[in-house]
């Protein structure tokens, strides 16, 4: 899917995308085992231009480490990730690999979304639209990873193998489901 998403002219980096919906499964993964369930909002890329329009929620618990002790790769800071969603605000990552922010209020435009997303869904959308990032939800109501480009919801990603009859999908248009059996993935993306 990251593939499909990231291109040289849009400054957005495959690999770091490909790791953030890892990390976002793996919380949706986490909500599920526990009782009470998590949701999240990171937000990949266009680093300058999301910071402006957005702002700390509470005092930034990454603000002040330094770059290389927050590379989205390290297991580290994933497991810190994982931690720090429990708070509310979007993570700014930048398109290189490196959380740039926690806790962060994005504001949520005038976006067409279908009934029922939240303001995580609503923020996801209106920054993907309004700058060159990608946004990427977990959903507390249904544990579903979702992600946002250019104001569009484009792919669609639930932990475990499912049946689509079974399940609709809320991507407009036509989408192709890719499952994953080795990761017990199903993901549900738009068609180019």
């Amino acid at each position: 899917m990251a593939e499909r998403i990231c291109s040289e002219e849009r400054g957005c980096n495959s690999e770091v995308l490909e790791t953030v919906i890892e990390i976002a499964v793996g919380i949706v993964r986490q909500s599920v085992d526990q009782t009470r369930r998590m949701g999240a909002l990171f937000v990949v890329g266009d680093e300058e231009e999301v910071l402006k329009r957005s702002r700390p929620l509470i005092l930034d618990p990454v603000a002040n480490y330094p770059k290389e002790v927050k590379d989205i790769r390290d297991a580290n800071i994933q497991g810190t990730m994982k931690e720090l969603a429990k708070l509310d605000g979007a993570f700014v990552i930048s398109k290189d690999g490196y959380v740039l922010s926690a806790a962060r209020h994005i504001e949520s435009r005038n976006v067409d979304l279908p009934m029922g997303f939240g303001t995580r869904h609503m923020a996801a959308a209106s920054i993907s639209k309004e700058t060159d990032a990608v946004a990427v939800v977990v959903s507390e109501r249904d544990s579903v990873v979702r992600v946002f480009d250019d104001g569009e919801l484009i792919g669609e990603i639930i932990s475990g193998v499912w049946d689509l009859e079974k399940i609709k999908p809320h991507i407009k248009g036509e989408y192709e489901k890719i499952v994953n059996n080795d990761l017990n993935l199903t993901m549900i993306v738009k068609a180019n």
